[in-house]
């Protein structure tokens, strides 16, 4: 048995009916040509998928990652730990599904949101992955869903990535739960994290603790409450910012990487900073539309993944700093928004690169713990100030395109993760093949219409364009 890490076990107390803890994605994917061309399907669709599932439950492979489940026995003095669940029914994991006609995008996305309004079974490995057919056009979509007290999405995206080939040839390629540990990623979570277990990891603990002199600590929680940026911790209350419910809408789209880049060479910002003004002018217009946007602007907090490229990380499953960002909603200028933007996150980034890779993990314990109050203590969320008013992740995606799962090509992938009582919205960027991947994450009753977030996006970005 392993024990769990702190900001790990935060995702794990913090879960209830109406606040799952769980990440996902939602990959969609083009048909082989000539799939089915020989079966009753023309489109081929179901009988390949069907293949795919037959072989994936009949597999005796699972990765040490995804046979962990969790324990939190009396014998353990409450403390959580991972097990090995050593007969995991596959059957149950992995699931076939079909979208009802059309099989539009309509379709898929309410799908996908029931999926992921639904808590995963603790007495079983924390993860399930949907094979899904019907997506009109010769497609089909993949949505995958872990714990996050097992993964972060930072770590998820690199699983997905490692079950996929630039080979558009290749066939019999394992799932992500089924890969072997020479293929994934090294360091990864899945290999029992080992820093904080290992004496060379607890003696760099604790020197970086004893590196935080009362000074030094002074400002590492002051770079959270107030020397990220000047908004950090004054945000305003919101229609975001109340109870949320158990039931979950999930939209998505993707927007080339040509057209914010342009944007980002004539501003001098970086992507991630037109990434945020886009999300600003966007949640600027959505709250117009619904008559309640605030006279103080919004601001996000933004996870900083602390893994290098190669996985490797000093938080066990979950690795993260965290940052606040101006969002600038109050400003209707598009370029005076973005100007904003980029001071915020200059700013906070400067603050970060201060501090060492486990002081930063603290902070953003402190960042992601700051929603805490309002998550679980009943009838606190939208009664007291946000720390603030919505989460906004750029997750980076594979640098090589196309990419193939079992000579199907990857079109694209949407990320889909965390909501909270009190925070009832999640925006999640990944990029892949040349364009940006917006998954938009809300509690169904307490973010109306959703999916008009999407044009307004776009509405943002054309804005920004113009400058």
């Amino acid at each position: 048995m392993t024990a769990v890490g702190p900001l790990d076990a935060m995702f794990l107390l913090g879960e209830t009916r109406e606040q799952a803890m769980h990440v996902g994605g939602l990959m969609l994917f083009e048909l082989p040509e000539g799939a089915g061309r020989d079966h009753v399907f023309p489109d081929g669709g179901r009988d390949f998928l069907a293949g795919l599932y037959q072989e994936m439950v009949a597999g005796e492979t699972v990765s040490p990652l995804f046979a962990r489940r969790v324990r939190n026995r009396a014998v353990d003095l409450g403390y959580w730990s991972w097990e090995t669940d050593q007969e995991i029914d596959l059957e149950y994991h992995v699931r076939l599904s079909g979208l009802a006609r059309p099989g539009r995008f309509r379709e898929l996305f309410e799908l996908t949101s029931r999926l992921h309004g639904t808590l995963l079974d603790r007495h079983r490995p924390l993860w399930e992955l949907h094979l899904i057919e019907g997506v009109e056009g010769r497609r089909f979509a993949v949505y995958c869903k872990v714990h996050h007290a097992l993964l972060d999405g930072v770590s998820a995206l690199r699983l997905m990535q490692a079950s996929l080939t630039t080979d558009p040839t290749r066939t019999g390629m394992p799932a992500p739960f089924a890969l072997p540990e020479a293929d994934r990623f090294e360091d990864s979570p899945g290999v029992l994290a080992r820093a904080g277990s290992a004496v060379g990891g607890v003696g760099r603990f604790v020197a970086d603790l004893a590196g935080l002199s009362p000074v030094g600590l002074k400002t590492a929680v002051h770079s959270l409450a107030v020397e990220h940026s000047p908004v950090a911790f004054q945000a305003p209350r919101t229609i975001f910012n109340q109870p949320i419910t158990g039931a979950r809408r999930f939209a998505a789209q993707s927007w080339p990487m040509e057209r914010l880049e342009k944007v980002r060479v004539i501003t001098g910002a970086t992507l991630n900073d037109v990434m945020l003004a886009m999300c600003g002018g966007a949640l600027r217009a959505y709250l117009e539309e619904q008559n309640a946007l605030p006279d103080k602007g919004l601001t996000a907090m933004v996870p900083v993944s602390l893994r290098s490229t190669k996985g490797q990380g000093p938080g066990g499953g979950n690795s993260l700093a965290t940052m606040i960002a101006d969002l600038a909603t109050d400003e209707r200028d598009p370029e005076r928004r973005i100007r904003r933007v980029m001071e915020s996150t200059s700013y906070g980034k400067s603050v970060l690169s201060e501090l060492s890779p486990l002081q930063n993990l603290m902070i953003g314990a402190l960042g992601l713990g700051s929603a805490g109050p309002a998550a679980v203590l009943p009838g606190l969320a939208g009664r007291t100030p946000p720390p603030y008013n919505v989460v906004i992740s750029n997750i980076p995606g594979p640098a090589e395109s196309p990419l193939y799962w079992n000579q199907s090509r990857l079109l694209g992938t949407y990320p889909a993760s965390i909501v909270l009582n009190g925070q009832a919205l999640n925006i999640s960027v990944t990029s892949y093949d040349h364009q940006l991947h917006f998954g938009l994450t809300g509690c169904r009753r307490t973010v109306p219409h959703l999916q008009r977030l999407l044009s307004h996006l776009e509405t943002a970005l054309q804005e920004l364009e113009r400058l």
